[in-house]
């Protein structure tokens, strides 16, 4: 650690790293909200499904994310416990188009809350309705009902409509976590 970096921590103007596990089923958008928070110089054109897991990082005014994007495919869901030690705070994307899936969004939702490495932490979980562009797209308080997220009582949890492609609804989601995370820290 060099001199400024030291110098930088002593007067809290060091960014704050947080681990971030960003969870969802397959094709819900998390890669591409993720591509969408990089700073514009390191987002990819070409958005191809996560196999496993991929590691990424974007900073904010005073957080730097280390955001572990976990693919959402039924055969690596089983990976998502491996990583919520290290996490500390959820971002949970959900397809608001896929009606039919919606009951699966919600028993993995269920077994993820009811997990021991979770259940008794208060941390953040950040919801995202995702692809409110499409016409069939259910709203955030529909998806909101659907997922049962009234019963998540200990926790701090937010949910925003969202639109990966366009960015939209991103940044307020954003900033509720990074205030969140502030607030747990202090």
């Amino acid at each position: 650690m060099g001199l400024f970096d030291k110098l930088a921590g002593w007067l809290g103007l060091k960014k704050k790293e947080v681990n971030v596990l960003c969870l969802g089923l397959d094709n819900s958008g998390k890669t591409t909200i993720i591509n969408q928070l990089k700073p514009s110089n390191a987002q990819t054109q070409d958005i191809v499904p996560t196999i496993g897991f991929s590691i990424e990082k974007f900073k904010t005014s005073s957080l730097s994310f280390t955001v572990f994007d976990m693919s959402g495919q039924g055969r690596y869901r089983n990976l998502w416990e491996h990583y919520y030690k290290e996490g500390q705070a959820i971002i949970f994307v959900i397809d608001s188009g896929d009606k039919l899936r919606m009951v699966v969004a919600k028993e993995e939702l269920d077994t993820l809350l009811n997990h021991p490495d979770i259940k008794h932490r208060r941390m953040p979980i950040l919801f995202f309705a995702n692809k409110m562009d499409l016409r069939e797209a259910l709203s955030s308080v529909k998806v909101s009902q659907l997922l049962c997220l009234e019963n998540i009582k200990d926790k701090p949890w937010h949910i925003c409509a969202s639109d990966a492609v366009k960015g939209e609804g991103l940044q307020e989601g954003v900033d509720w976590l990074q205030d969140q995370i502030k607030t747990m820290r202090t």
